[in-house]
């Protein structure tokens, strides 16, 4: 292999590590599953799905309490 191939594959290991560990992938996935299970649905925004997501996660008190 040589080095710019061990770059690249080094850089994509990476972004893919930062896509999953930020939360970023998510919006994708969901982009994808909600394509395949019906290619009519509207998909909301990622602005609307972040929102949605945001608002689920510190509505359940499971997550705990989030004052600000």
């Amino acid at each position: 292999m040589s080095t710019a191939a061990g770059i690249r594959r080094a850089a994509s290991r990476i972004r893919w590590f930062w896509r999953e560990a930020s939360g970023e992938a998510t919006y994708d996935r969901y982009v994808a599953h909600a394509r395949a299970h019906d290619p009519e649905a509207e998909v909301l925004s990622r602005r609307e799905f972040e929102r949605q997501r945001t608002d689920a996660r510190e509505g359940d008190p499971r997550n705990g309490f989030r004052c600000c």
